[in-house]
C-alpha cells in the first residue's frame, strides 16, 4: 500500500556482489522499501528512445 502525503528519499545503485549484477532502487526513508532487478532485465535509456 502506498503512503500518501509523505516524501521519501529514493536512491539507486548497482550491486555487483556475487556472479550477477543487480539494479537496486530503495526509499531509504522507509525500512524494507526496495526492489531489485537483474541487470540483464534492465534497459538502457538510449534503447527507450
Amino acid at each position: 500500500m502506498a503512503a500518501t502525503g509523505t516524501a521519501g528519499e529514493v536512491m539507486a545503485a548497482v550491486d555487483e556482489a556475487g556472479s550477477e549484477s543487480r539494479l537496486v532502487i530503495a526509499d531509504i526513508s522507509q525500512d524494507g522499501a526496495w526492489v531489485s532487478a537483474s541487470m540483464d532485465a534492465t534497459r538502457d535509456l538510449e534503447a527507450w528512445r
